[in-house]
């Protein structure tokens, strides 16, 4: 008789609780890692692990060494078949534990290039795939030569922390060389490369077996870099399907995922479109379903839910199995999220028919709207936006770290 797989969970952070779910309904054994410090606050679907371990953590950071020794202790009565890492900070951890514990799956060096972003832009680079102008600041003849010979602005951008944290901004070379040698030994972890102003776009997409199954394109409004520095309202919506943006996008992540060598899984990837000349730039790329809520938007749209279809191309892979994709919709959906001034905002007067989601979180306001009518959900993010400014918008200053 054979026994079921045994897949162990890593999150640092609260997420991946379809996955879980899912992988429990295919017949698995499931169990989870987390922090500590999430022992009392998070809200784990308790009822589908078959064991839930503890990491002790500061500010969600995991001693890597310990980490090492308390999953191979767990080895000694657990063999786990796969390890997930169900945020982008966690892929790391995964990987050092595949490498130590020979556990199928992505490795340190094939890890690096869905989280260091400065790997990614070489190996794009040598798939000419087009970047933005970009350095390594380890070696000061190649930043001074780039601060030279690329006009300004430029970005200052965290090599493994994600989306626009910890990201800035420079019109002067002077304040680049002050911010370099302001990080002293922590210079070599970040890249420099020229700012390019345009509309940021996504692609989520399901890969098995090295070939990728399903993708959705979407654009965001106004650029998550923008939103984080200027306190504004984030918000993105599904592009229409059969646009020459939505097929070429499509096409272009499969392009980048196909040179990264992404074999089973899910990934979310960002583009640029530049305001001067419209050429598209690939920006950045991840072994994981996408934040933000942006799964529950493709669900919305599609009935395709992210993280339980990564369940399923992950136990089917390790069964050997093929793996289907479920029949999608082809309906738009859009979704607003924002800080709020009040701690539990009062949305009820929002009572739009397209309006399938709210959001429940302390000082945020969010609400995801379909419609079979692309422009209905661009008018209806518009109203929205207007809404959300005037009667609950708060900002706060750009993170430098994950938690502050």
């Amino acid at each position: 008789m054979n026994q079921p797989l045994s897949v162990l969970c890593l999150a640092s952070y609260e997420k991946g609780q379809r996955f879980m779910q899912q992988t429990k309904a295919l017949g698995c054994r499931v169990y989870l890692l987390t922090s500590l410090s999430l022992k009392d606050n998070a809200d784990f679907p308790r009822d589908v692990l078959d064991d839930i371990f503890y990491m002790p953590d500061q500010d969600n950071e995991w001693n890597l060494q310990d980490l090492i020794h308390a999953v191979s202790h767990l080895c000694r009565t657990i063999r786990f078949d796969r390890l997930i890492p169900l945020d982008d900070f966690d892929l790391e951890k995964a990987a050092l534990l595949r490498e130590h514990l020979r556990i199928p799956g992505l490795g340190e060096s094939a890890t690096r290039f869905f989280r260091d972003k400065l790997a990614m832009r070489m190996l794009a680079s040598e798939h000419q795939i087009p970047v933005p102008e970009f350095t390594a600041t380890i070696h000061y003849a190649d930043i001074a030569h780039f601060l030279e010979n690329v006009p300004p602005p430029w970005v200052l951008k965290p090599r493994l922390l994600a989306g626009a944290i910890g990201i800035k901004k420079y019109q002067h070379a002077q304040e680049v060389w002050d911010r370099i040698h302001s990080l002293g030994d922590e210079q070599s972890y970040f890249v420099l490369e020229r700012f390019v102003p345009g509309d940021i776009f996504h692609v989520d997409s399901i890969w098995f077996g090295g070939r990728m199954i399903y993708a959705v394109a979407s654009a965001y409004g106004t650029p998550p870099l923008e939103v984080t520095h200027a306190g504004g309202i984030f918000t993105t919506r599904l592009l229409e399907w059969d646009s020459d943006y939505a097929r070429g996008l499509r096409w272009l992540n499969e392009k980048v995922l196909s040179a990264f060598h992404l074999q089973n899984g899910v990934s979310h990837t960002e583009f640029i479109r530049a305001h001067e000349g419209g050429r598209i730039y690939f920006l950045e790329t991840s072994a994981r379903v996408g934040g933000a809520n942006i799964a529950d938007l493709i669900e919305a749209a599609t009935g395709i839910n992210m993280w339980a279809e990564w369940a399923n191309v992950e136990v089917a892979a390790a069964l050997g199995r093929s793996y289907e994709l479920p029949q999608p919709r082809n309906d738009y959906a859009g979704l607003l999220v924002s800080l709020a001034r009040q701690e539990w905002p009062d949305t009820s007067w929002f009572q739009e028919p397209e309006l399938v989601w709210r959001l429940h979180k302390r000082h945020h306001v969010g609400f995801i709207v379909k419609s079979p009518d692309y422009s209905r959900i661009t008018e209806l993010l518009d109203l929205y936006a207007k809404r959300v400014q005037s009667e609950y918008h708060a900002s706060a200053p750009p993170r430098d770290k994950v938690r502050e």
